[in-house]
């Protein structure tokens, strides 16, 4: 039987030193806490210092907390309380921190009321300073949006078709108990109905103190209508003026969480169950170049379409001007944004709606008689349609979308359709066949498809499915942020702000 034991290495706890380690030589030269250092380090964050008061006890450094948040959203720490461990805990965060070990107070403060006016300003001179390197190009970006679910309880919703709901059937209950109280009014007659075209609280309690002045006299009231009367005077008053403080919170949107009314419900791609849930969320869009986020704005609106300007005035007022080359996916393509990107002179690599599926010829054959592929005679100014016969100019229709933007269309309609061959296949409406069209828009997607279609607009078209994509996947999935830990558009900002300038630092230290 053989003697021989296992050798181990020394492991004594015990063991004195001499020269213990410093901290900078247990940190590697090459570790991303060394970036963030020196990112922070390399920037103007005089803004931030005018942030504190200059009366009382002193505070922690606000470039150390700097680099703690931004450092712990690099590295997967989102929560105060976990940031606050690493400090105590980890080996990098007590070299960034200068053993420093701010508690979970002070560094949820630090980044949810400090950096509210600052963190705008931090981004950009990261990325100024990223743009200096040669690394990104502040007037080339490509645009996209993801939907990131909010902190808010998913089952607090209000909806505005509910409200709207509601409010009918007050009206409808209103005019009841009124018809009632003028049947049996024998002295003095009531006047018609209120007009309830539109209902607020003023006019709901003028008509409950009426009808109850009326019918409170009354002795033989049917007691069904009296029930509803008690009904309506106890509980009317304030739904109305709760409904009204909930269509101020919800504007142009047509839903909101309770628990953060910023949120709106969005479907998430990212559901776990695929079936499109709707859920309390923002909708995040970005500007990327080579990778890395240029700009960013957080909206409660879900359609990107309606977030394009905003997204584009928030790039000039951080860098000075609009970006000289935009690339963007079909969800930008409309006329209000082609406008927007005309009159800045900028390029727009931006596909419309059908703008994929006319590219497929099967496509073409199925929809032989679309109104873009009939002949238009610019000097009678009428199209010809499948038949031959001309299709005059009736007039001009206006529609004004969401955002305000105004669209004029020109309406043609054809003659004699009901004896035409093609008839059913031409078209489905029942009289002669009306096409509505957008001269502008239809200008703006000649001079889209041209673009997109020549060399340069091709290269583009691939790289971005390879630029700002890969961005939101490397956030959710590498980095697992799919919630937003704060409540409320400005602190959501300055979260999805830290998420960017540590997006942008990964990049660098890669």
């Amino acid at each position: 039987m053989s003697s021989k034991r296992p050798t181990f290495k020394r492991y004594d706890q015990q063991q004195m030193m001499l020269l213990p380690p410093s901290l900078e030589e247990l940190v590697p030269k090459d570790h991303p806490v060394r970036v963030v250092n020196d990112v922070i380090n390399r920037i103007n964050i005089a803004p931030l210092n005018a942030a504190y008061q200059t009366k009382g006890t002193s505070s922690y450094h606000p470039q150390m907390l700097l680099k703690v948040l931004v450092y712990g959203y690099v590295s997967n720490i989102y929560s105060s309380r976990k940031l606050e461990a690493a400090c105590k805990e980890s080996v990098y965060f007590m070299w960034v921190s200068g053993m420093n070990f701010p508690d979970h107070n002070t560094i949820n403060r630090f980044r949810g009321v400090r950096l509210k006016e600052t963190l705008r300003s931090i981004f950009e001179e990261v990325v100024l300073l990223l743009a200096q390197e040669g690394l990104l190009s502040i007037e080339e970006v490509y645009t996209d949006g993801t939907k990131i679910e909010a902190n808010a309880n998913r089952y607090t919703f209000v909806w505005k078709k509910a409200i709207q709901t509601n409010k009918e059937k007050m009206k409808k209950q209103l005019r009841q108990i009124w018809e009632y109280a003028q049947s049996v009014n024998d002295g003095d007659e009531l006047p018609d109905p209120p007009d309830f075209t539109t209902i607020d609280k003023e006019k709901v309690q003028d008509t409950v103190n009426k009808l109850n002045e009326v019918l409170g006299k009354k002795e033989n009231i049917d007691k069904k209508l009296k029930a509803k009367l008690n009904y309506v005077t106890k509980n009317y008053p304030i739904n109305i003026a709760r409904y009204e403080a909930q269509e101020a919170i919800l504007g142009d949107r047509n839903s909101f969480s309770k628990t953060d009314p910023d949120a709106t419900f969005m479907k998430l791609k990212e559901d776990h169950m695929r079936n499109g849930t709707l859920k309390p969320a923002f909708n995040v869009q970005i500007s990327s170049s080579n990778q890395f986020i240029v700009n960013y704005t957080i909206h409660s609106n879900p359609t990107d379409t309606t977030t394009f300007t905003d997204h584009i005035a928030q790039h000039e007022k951080s860098f000075g001007a609009a970006p000289k080359i935009v690339t963007a996916d079909a969800g930008y393509g409309s006329q209000e944004n082609y406008t927007l990107l005309e009159s800045k002179g900028a390029t727009a690599y931006v596909k419309y709606g059908m703008f994929d599926k006319q590219q497929s010829s099967n496509f073409n054959k199925k929809h032989p008689f679309s109104a873009d592929k009939l002949f238009y005679n610019e000097k009678s100014d009428c199209y010809i349609c499948p038949m031959g016969q001309k299709m005059d100019y009736i007039g001009d229709s206006h529609r004004r979308t969401s955002t305000g933007f105004i669209q004029t269309s020109r309406k043609y309609q054809a003659k004699n359709c009901y004896g035409c061959p093609l008839n059913g296949a031409c078209h489905k409406s029942k009289g002669d066949r009306i096409i509505q069209i957008n001269a502008e828009l239809e200008r703006q997607k000649k001079q889209a498809h041209t673009l997109l279609n020549n060399e340069d607009g091709i290269a583009h078209r691939k790289k971005r499915c390879f630029d700002v994509e890969p961005i939101f996947g490397n956030i959710k999935e590498n980095h697992r942020f799919r919630r937003f830990m704060l409540r409320g558009n400005e602190k959501v900002a300055i979260e999805w702000g830290l998420i960017a300038i540590a997006q942008n630092i990964r990049k660098k230290a890669a």
